[in-house]
């Protein structure tokens, strides 16, 4: 892939900040950085540029939280009107002991996605993502479970139990952590980073050909802020006890340089989520081929959920393989 532009998101600090850093040494031409204020993302640009000796930061004001802040970023985007290569959706963060709901009604720790979700149906829309773009968005390996003191919903068992069934309204009520969800901060981690896997399954096979998406867990790095307001226990008994065991902890550096890796794989896979071999925290990341993951049922469910929370969705957002792909995708791009 030519290393033109790149976009990463939550570049002022932790993974992101590591990522942009590094793009910047594979000599990418431009990398738009984002935060939540112009000031704060200038300011973060200025320190890339010192760190790096490049000048190749453009910063981009971008709240995730906040749909209109999504819309200027695309605006501005679209004023100036460069394909992106790479998209890093990047940001993220684990929940805290308090349950916390944005102003749009979206449970924090599942409010990235939201935000990832309208931005990059913004840019396919504008036709601002180049024809062989690559998109990377974090999971976490708390999704593949087997991870202690994180457990994910069974969605089947949930939409059966509380919605008749309705996988697409099951998924919503974890997003919204609505009135049968039991606000669990590091079970709500662990569904948040398992619908981002069902949402890029899902996203890949809405995609022209040649794009391709996947979603790459950085791997344990507790030197970042995204555990700011983590539970008690992760904070003062996970990670300490992740720092002491070889393997079980990374750098930023490291961990960033798996989204920098997947972003050179191929359309063959796509849509797959990668993160460490079961029962590690680090070193090489593998497809994950665990039952859940794959279920097309809860992956459409999702992409349906997160198009509805969001207010936003591709036009004719038809699966390809539902129909031909050349219909589908000539039915999506010419509207």
């Amino acid at each position: 892939m030519k290393h033109s532009i790149a976009l990463v998101t939550g570049t002022t600090s932790g993974l992101g900040h590591a990522a942009a850093r590094m793009l910047a040494a594979e000599g990418w031409h431009q990398v738009i950085v984002t935060g939540r204020s112009l000031a704060t993302v200038q300011q973060t640009a200025a320190q890339l540029v010192a760190e790096t000796k490049t000048q190749v930061f453009m910063p981009l004001e971008l709240d995730l939280d906040t749909p209109a802040s999504v819309q200027a970023a695309l605006a501005e985007l679209v004023k100036r009107g460069q394909p992106i290569d790479f998209l890093l959706l990047n940001a993220g963060m684990v929940p805290g002991k308090a349950r916390v709901i944005t102003a749009s009604g979206v449970e924090a720790s599942q409010a990235p996605l939201i935000g990832h979700h309208q931005l990059t149906v913004g840019l396919l829309r504008a036709n601002l993502l180049s024809p062989n773009a690559r998109i990377v968005i974090a999971g976490a390996e708390p999704a593949r479970g087997g991870v202690p003191m994180f457990s994910y919903t069974d969605m089947p068992a949930f939409a059966a139990k509380y919605h008749q069934g309705d996988q697409t309204a099951a998924v919503e009520a974890l997003i919204r952590n609505g009135p049968d969800v039991k606000y669990v901060p590091n079970n709500a981690y662990a569904d948040a980073k398992l619908i981002v896997a069902w949402w890029v399954a899902a996203l890949a096979r809405r995609l022209p050909s040649g794009m391709a998406v996947y979603a790459v867990s950085p791997g344990a790095a507790t030197a970042t802020k995204v555990s700011r307001q983590a539970s008690l226990a992760v904070k003062y008994l996970f990670i300490p006890i992740a720092n002491l065991i070889p393997g079980m902890n990374q750098t930023p550096e490291i961990a960033a340089s798996r989204y920098l890796q997947a972003s050179k794989f191929g359309t063959d896979v796509s849509g797959q989520f990668f993160a460490s071999a079961q029962g590690k925290f680090s070193g090489p990341i593998v497809s994950q081929r665990h039952p859940h993951i794959h279920d097309h049922a809860s992956q459409e469910a999702a992409w349906l959920a997160v198009a509805k929370v969001s207010g936003v969705d591709l036009p004719n957002s038809t699966p390809l393989g539902a129909v031909s792909e050349k219909a589908s995708v000539a039915a999506k791009w010419s509207q």
